[in-house]
């Protein structure tokens, strides 16, 4: 009877969203990780910094 009811049932719709949701979460990383390396340096905003501070 169990045999007869798990051949009903097509795991291909499950197997292709999972798929297609891990694409988009690899994506989502790959981005995020291109924009931390793409960030300014951290000698540039030291100097951004330094010429804008004055003392009062």
């Amino acid at each position: 009877m169990i045999n007869t009811l798990i051949g009903l049932y097509s795991w291909a719709n499950g197997v292709v969203m999972i798929a297609i949701f891990a694409l988009v979460c690899i994506i989502l990383v790959g981005i995020l990780i291109n924009f931390m390396s793409k960030g300014k340096s951290k000698d540039s905003s030291n100097n951004l910094n330094e010429d804008n501070n004055t003392e009062y």
